[in-house]
């Protein structure tokens, strides 16, 4: 895919907005790459902001979701009508997430729990891959009060590059298939701790 011009880079609000206007095959593209850092940018409310927004779909790979804005944003998406799946880290799940992946779940959102993996270390949120205007997030930030308050993070927020979402949802399915569903996985955890 030939690049032919990039367009401008500036400061807009809290973090970089670099805009890439792509000529591929005399089509024109519209990128934005938005950089954003914690604890001195509002990540948390980008992303309940681009949830908001969000028209089909909206799929989440999370090592850890504890944030309760976001847990109810996606909730609200998922009342919306957009289909909202939640891919988690099973011992991160274990630990400290449980109590969001279980509202979640309860709600009727799919939830699935890694369990392959030491650790399914993926932050990322895709927001309507299918669209002509998908918005990709990924970097170090979990998903939760401490990565935006007390920790200091790093997300790319991607917005119109279809051929990167794209990828970042086969990579998604890929996982997910791997995945055991949360109810499942709930259920076995409960029986191995009544085990012991």
């Amino acid at each position: 895919m030939p690049l032919r011009r990039i367009g401008l880079s500036r400061l807009i609000g809290p973090g970089l907005v670099v805009v890439a206007v792509l000529s591929v095959s005399g089509a024109a593209l519209a990128q934005e790459l938005r950089a954003l850092f914690s604890p001195w940018d509002d990540i948390e409310g980008v992303l309940v902001e681009a949830l908001a927004k969000a028209r089909t779909e909206v799929r989440v790979q999370a090592y850890l979701l504890t944030s309760r804005p976001l847990t109810r944003a996606l909730l609200e998406a998922h009342r919306r009508g957009v289909d909202v799946q939640v891919l988690a880290d099973a011992e991160m799940a274990r630990r400290a997430g449980g109590e969001s992946l279980q509202q979640l779940a309860q709600a009727g959102v799919p939830v699935w729990i890694e369990t392959r993996y030491a650790a399914a270390h993926n932050k990322v949120m895709l927001i309507d891959s299918g669209r002509d205007r998908p918005v990709l997030v990924t970097g170090s930030y979990n998903f939760t009060w401490s990565a935006q308050a007390r920790n200091a993070e790093n997300v790319l927020v991607i917005t119109g590059n279809a051929d990167l979402a794209r990828r970042y949802a086969e990579n998604w399915r890929r996982h997910r298939e791997e995945a055991t569903d949360y109810g499942k996985w709930a259920q076995t955890d409960q029986d191995k701790k009544h085990a012991r």
